[in-house]
């Protein structure tokens, strides 16, 4: 062997060196063979970059005498020795002189040689000590990053197979790690999207765009009962010379934060609903649309499917000790379902009566006063839910898996119970839904409980007032009579509107209106009062202003009490009609062939103002004449001004000849609205 020989040829000279690919590359590994006289025989490029002599000036040179202290020249001589001798080799770290003059630290692995003629050399083989420490350190520095990071790391290859995982992603998949390698990504992962997660994969290995911090949740095979979120990052890897090599995939467990938001978010929504109740539940003093609201607020937030039934007794307002066990009869009030579901064929109507044994659930909810939850329905649980088997079949078609009942509870008095099922939503009731249950349960029980009593006081009221009002046969003498009553539709109280007709001497008759402003029982009880004086007072003959001015004193005695109230006396023979008014509006009248007006009389001061004087007013009714007299329950509203809605009402009576009981509901029905806050006498009268 000779130093020309491996001196670059001609044909090679040109061309550049390739980039580096590998790790050897990047320590730049230097080789060099001396012969068994110490005579340097192959030099490398890389030799020339690490000691600072070219080809030229090192070939056929001593090695020892070229890069070796002289101090440090007997041993390696001897290394030199036994290295071709014993065939033994050697490594370590030796420092060497550099063209430059300084020393230098190499770490050299030395190997005998033998070529075919058997001629030994020696081989050695150098890199910089400190940048092979350096890399070492790296090495192991990555090593014990990949191991020890709590974040799983995976390497990918092009076909995005597993060539590496860390243990942290085992435990996050449950699966050991060489049951990785080889595998495709899809068998691993947990997620329903694992096929989207690919795409965008192969992505990132054809535009080199990192995919960072993509936000999936699955369940994992080793916490199947349970949603896991992790947060998936990927990049793809290249080799210095920038071939691609794969992807790396970094896997952080985020479920306890994804929890920690969903519980966070949870509970936003259950304030949500709480104050959205408190808004929507308990609008009016109904007991059903207090129970129909409160079945609404619950779907689909917090059920698939609601009722809402209250005990019978309690409906009636019948106070009663409640039993340890036995049946119970239950109105239904409301139902409600998220979306059309056989189950609704399983509950009772709004509105019907249904007896539950005491081992229903619903039962021993009211009974104990305590939730019934039933975290997951089974075929022994329909039983005790349903009303009857036919029932208990239909739940379980409709996929009934979690069932809740809360009782409704209003000053420590048990009302009822409010009925949770279900269905489509995935997750079982839990305490959580207990608590908010109970909570809105709470909320509507009071509503509910104001609505009853407020409606039962109501309907006392009411049999009062229409005991109070007259019976009286539909023609009196020369009169053709109809009347109405209507407490206010958008409270549904009673007030103290009255109408009387009384018959008098000599074929006369009495129109009385009047209204007690307020309402409830007591208004009802100062209608009743005045109704009577206002009767005895008639039959004394008194004229019109007469009456109300007796009726005015009585007024002022009762407390805080202003009536207004108009008073009439028809004569059949005269065809005369007298009118006295106390503060009341105006009557109207329509004739054949004339346009309907209201009659024009002084309207005087209410009665229980005191000391003002009522005038009397006289009119002509002829035959065929409609006079409606009426309290302004029937005109005035919040939103139109009193003289148009008077003008509707002269609207109504252009057909004086139109039957009277047709002319008082076409005047309600016509008139009246749902938002009206006051009730109503109505008196038609037509002479003859």
């Amino acid at each position: 062997m000779t130093a020309e020989s491996f001196q670059p040829d001609s044909e090679t000279a040109g061309f550049e060196s390739p980039p580096p690919t590998g790790l050897l590359d990047v320590l730049s590994v230097a080789a060099t063979v001396v012969d068994a006289d110490g005579r340097i025989v192959f030099w490398t490029p890389q030799a020339e970059e690490l000691f600072g002599y070219s080809a030229q000036e090192a070939l056929g040179k001593y090695a020892a005498r070229l890069f070796i202290h002289p101090e440090h020249l007997k041993a390696v001589v001897k290394l030199f020795t036994e290295v071709l001798e014993t065939g033994r080799s050697w490594a370590g770290a030796f420092p060497i002189l550099h063209k430059d003059g300084s020393s230098r630290l190499m770490e050299f692995r030395n190997m005998r040689l033998q070529d075919d003629l058997g001629d030994v050399y020696a081989l050695g083989i150098a890199a910089d000590h400190n940048l092979l420490q350096r890399v070492e350190t790296d090495l192991a520095l990555c090593e014990r990053l990949i191991n020890q990071s709590p974040i799983g790391l995976a390497l990918l290859d092009p076909d995005l197979r597993y060539l590496l995982v860390n243990p942290a992603l085992e435990r996050i998949d449950g699966i050991p790690a060489e049951e990785h390698v080889g595998r495709r990504l899809r068998e691993t992962l947990p997620l329903p999207d694992v096929g989207t997660i690919e795409s965008a994969l192969l992505q990132v290995l054809t535009t080199g765009t990192p995919l960072l911090d993509q936000y999936h949740v699955g369940r994992p095979p080793t916490d199947p009962d349970h949603e896991h979120a992790w947060s998936l990052s990927f990049y793809r890897l290249e080799d210095p010379g920038g071939r691609v090599l794969g992807a790396a995939a970094s896997v952080v467990d985020v479920t306890e934060r994804h929890r920690a938001a969903a519980e966070a978010d949870r509970a936003r929504r259950r304030l949500a609903l709480i104050a959205d109740a408190s808004v929507r539940v308990g609008t009016t003093l109904e007991v059903e649309e207090t129970a129909r609201e409160l079945a609404e607020i619950a779907v689909p937030q917090l059920a698939d499917v609601v009722a809402v039934d209250v005990l019978d007794s309690a409906l009636a307002c019948r106070r009663s000790r409640r039993p340890d066990d036995g049946p119970e009869l239950f109105r239904a009030l409301a139902l409600k379902a998220a979306q059309p579901t056989v189950a609704l064929r399983a509950a009772d109507p709004p509105g019907g009566l249904a007896a539950y044994d005491g081992d229903r659930l619903v039962t021993l909810c009211v009974h104990t006063g305590r939730p019934v939850l039933v975290r997951h329905v089974g075929d022994h649980d329909l039983p005790r839910i349903a009303r009857d088997a036919e029932a208990g079949s239909l739940l379980a078609r409709a996929g009934v898996h979690s069932y809740l009942a809360v009782p409704l509870i209003a000053h420590g008095e048990i009302l009822g119970a409010l009925d949770l099922k279900r269905t489509t939503n995935p997750l079982p009731f839990d305490e959580d839904d207990v608590v908010l249950a109970s909570e809105l349960a709470g909320r509507a029980a009071v509503a509910i409980d104001n609505a009853r009593w407020f409606q039962s006081v109501r309907n006392t009221a009411l049999t009062l007032q229409r005991s109070l009002l007259p019976d009286h046969p539909p023609q009196h003498a020369g009169l053709e009579l109809a009347s109405r009553y209507q407490p206010a539709q958008a409270t549904s109280e009673v007030g103290g509107d009255w109408y009387d007709v009384i018959p008098l001497s000599d074929d006369r008759t009495a129109l009385v209106v009047g209204d007690v402003m307020g309402n409830g029982i007591d208004a009802a009880a100062t209608m009743g009062r005045l109704r009577t004086a206002t009767c005895a007072y008639a039959d004394l003959d008194l004229a019109p202003e007469s009456v109300l001015q007796h009726l005015d004193k009585i007024t002022c005695d009762l407390e805080h009490y202003i009536v207004t109230c108009l008073y009439a006396v028809y004569d059949p023979h005269t065809r005369r009609c007298q009118f006295a008014n106390a503060g009341h509006m105006p009557p109207a009248m329509s004739r054949p062939g004339r346009a309907p007006e209201l009659l024009d009389l002084p309207s005087g001061a209410p009665l229980g103002v005191g000391g003002i004087a009522f005038e009397t007013t006289t009119a002509r009714l002829d035959p065929g004449d409609l006079l409606v007299l009426y309290t302004d329950g029937l005109v005035e509203t919040r939103h139109h001004p009193i003289d148009d809605r008077l003008d509707v009402l002269l609207g109504f009576l252009d057909e004086p000849h139109r039957p009277l009981e047709e002319t008082c509901d076409l005047l309600l029905y016509g008139l009246r609205h749902p938002e009206d806050h006051d009730d109503v006498a109505l008196l038609v009268a037509r002479a003859r």
